[in-house]
């Protein structure tokens, strides 16, 4: 029986009972995980016959193909797992962005008259090692890239040592030590010796970066996981209306990233606004005490939770089979020409190609996998070719935190800290993410619209577009209306006779653009990596912000008067054409959303003992 998308009864079996071996054609099947038989009714006079159900002895039934392209879908419950994850997230966050946010007074101002610890007072500006504005925009830049490189370290220890728990906790470790070298580095008897105090700072930062980089590509898929766990499948539920609904993984998986963003957010605005009011009123010293303080929750909790938590173990060297298995799929399809070579890695036989049971005698020795696995390789592949489009992306996104804050100075701020306006993005996640999962994504699935992970990307991208073009209509109205023209920056100049809570527009299209593109990138790096490659996959995600960094260096000539209306417009083509070349690129990928996620479970388990005992 043939389903929606090319779907038949088989596939949709073996995907959705949980690591079934052999199914439907032998009833009875052991599965592995739960050490339960998956059974097809034989009692024709029941209402659904042997070809139309799928149920294990417990009572739980599965779907059909026919089932999956007409019943509605909705989330399954989270588990209680999953929200100490989320906290735990929440309080890195926190002293991520309450220390990082008080770096550029820190290194760039000069301590304040009569201070020995940086702070200022309500009219004055805090300060303590004066290097200058190039020296705080080279070192906040190197954090960054430092921050989203070391992820792709952290990614490979975790698949193929230690495993996504045992790295957390070494990482949340050495990223206390990095905090405690920048604690050392604000103390006010550090800070009388600019040199020490910026050569322990620069260890600090340096060591800081690692265990963020350790943190970051695990904490994601190890809080999904906690729902794959117990419900791996789609499987069918039947509401008080008597309506026959398909209980999805998968988005029960797209509320948890939400929900986990959402807790990003919080710790994020919380230790902002926090730390910037630490700096001003008390010192710097406070500003790093704080964030540490809160950051030493994380062992804590997962040390508590250590007996509760799902895990998955380390599997060797699999990144090296990967590689190995695209490098022999890209034998004989090489080119001069780059445009025949991207056209000989889409064909249709690419991956079918180099398939152990295609090779039969001919394959190599270290292919010790199945063919399911090969599925899997080339879905996470294909996720990676997605994120390769989202550095773009970024580059919008960035401008937030760099040149919309010095947009904000040059117009009337009534009162408000320029530095503050951006904090409207975390608010409108706060705000917003909420009726996303409530509303608005239960509406279109009611109305029968699939809003699927490839189009809530692509729709991103026209949202950072369009914040881009708000900031550059403001812009040149800044430049239009304000006493010195093209230069509002210059020295002595008026604020532009525009309220800076115009800048909301810009900031609310960002935050929704990262509820569509950021969010459903960490939900697709999940759903679509093999599961033992699910924390590498997640840092080449990561990883696009390192490389969007690299690229906004490029831009930094437009950033300045009177050629930001230019850079802002620039960017706003960029992020457009991004746009309509991504889904161009991968509309076809997003029809095959579904059939990606039946691919079942591979017996290939790295170098663990694989399905029947042989040794991978």
């Amino acid at each position: 029986m043939s389903g929606a998308y090319g779907l038949d009864l088989a596939e949709v079996a073996k995907s959705n009972a949980p690591q079934v071996l052999d199914v439907p054609a032998a009833p009875g099947a052991l599965n592995e995980k739960n050490e339960k038989a998956l059974y097809i009714p034989e009692d024709s006079s029941q209402s659904r016959s042997r070809e139309h159900s799928l149920t294990d002895p417990d009572g739980k039934e599965y779907p059909t193909a026919e089932e999956v392209a007409t019943l509605r879908r909705v989330c399954g419950t989270v588990p209680w797992s999953s929200y100490t994850i989320g906290f735990i997230e929440l309080c890195e966050r926190f002293s991520y962005y309450g220390t990082t946010i008080v770096f550029v007074n820190f290194i760039q101002k000069p301590l304040p008259p009569g201070s020995s610890t940086g702070s200022a007072g309500t009219d004055g500006q805090p300060g303590a090692l004066g290097m200058g504005q190039r020296a705080s925009t080279g070192l906040s830049t190197f954090n960054s890239m430092w921050a989203y490189f070391m992820p792709l370290v952290g990614a490979y220890v975790a698949d193929q040592y230690w495993g996504r728990f045992k790295t957390i906790q070494i990482s949340i470790l050495i990223a206390i030590v990095g905090h405690i070298l920048l604690i050392i580095a604000t103390l006010p008897s550090v800070i009388a010796t600019p040199n020490g105090s910026i050569a322990c700072f620069c260890v600090g930062l340096i060591i800081f970066g690692i265990g963020t980089g350790g943190f970051k590509p695990n904490i994601s898929p190890l809080i999904a996981e906690q729902y794959e766990a117990k419900h791996p499948k789609q499987y069918i539920k039947v509401k008080k209306s008597g309506e026959r609904v398909i209980v999805d993984p998968t988005m029960t998986i797209s509320r948890i990233y939400m929900y986990f963003y959402l807790m990003v957010n919080i710790g994020a605005l919380a230790g902002q606004i926090g730390m910037v009011y630490a700096e001003k009123y008390v010192g710097f010293w406070l500003s790093f005490v704080l964030p540490t303080c809160l950051f030493l929750c994380c062992p804590t909790v997962m040390w508590l939770m250590r007996n509760k938590y799902a895990r998955r173990p380390p599997t060797g060297s699999v990144l090296t089979k990967a590689l190995k298995l695209w490098g022999l799929a890209m034998k004989g399809r090489w080119s001069l020409n780059p445009v025949t070579t991207a056209k000989n890695m889409r064909s249709d036989d690419f991956w079918e190609s180099v398939k152990p049971s295609r090779l039969g005698q001919a394959k190599p020795v270290w292919m010790t996998f199945d063919d399911v696995w090969v599925d899997e390789v080339r879905r996470g592949f294909k996720a990676c070719t997605v994120f390769l489009w989202i550095p773009l992306y970024w580059l919008a996104y960035n401008q937030m935190t760099t040149n919309l804050i010095s947009q904000a100075a040059t117009m009337e701020l009534h009162g408000a800290p320029n530095d503050l306006i951006n904090n409207i993005d975390p608010v409108a996640l706060v705000i917003f993410i909420p009726i996303c999962d409530l509303f608005l994504y239960p509406g279109l699935e009611r109305m029968g619209i699939r809003f699927t992970p490839l189009k809530k990307i692509a729709w991103g991208f026209g949202l950072s577009s369009a914040s881009m073009i708000a900031s550059a209509v403001t812009q040149h109205y800044i430049y239009k209306l304000g006493e010195c023209g093209d230069h509002p920056n210059s020295e002595g100049c008026a604020p532009a006779p525009i309220n800076v809570w115009v800048q909301t527009i810009p900031y609310l299209l960002i935050a929704f653009s990262e509820i569509f593109t950021s969010i459903t990138a960490l939900e697709y790096a999940f759903t679509k990596a093999p599961k033992n490659l699910r924390s590498v996959v997640t840092s080449v995600f990561l990883f696009m912000s390192a490389v969007s960094y690299a690229i906004g260096e490029a831009f930094v000539s437009l950033s300045e008067d009177p050629l930001l209306t230019w850079n802002y417009t620039i960017i706003a083509i960029l992020a457009a054409v991004a746009g309509a070349g991504f889904w161009t690129a991968h509309r076809k990928l997003d029809k095959e959303e579904d059939k990606m996620n039946f691919i079942p479970e591979s017996s290939f388990k790295g170098r663990r003992l694989s399905h029947g005992g042989q040794a991978a």
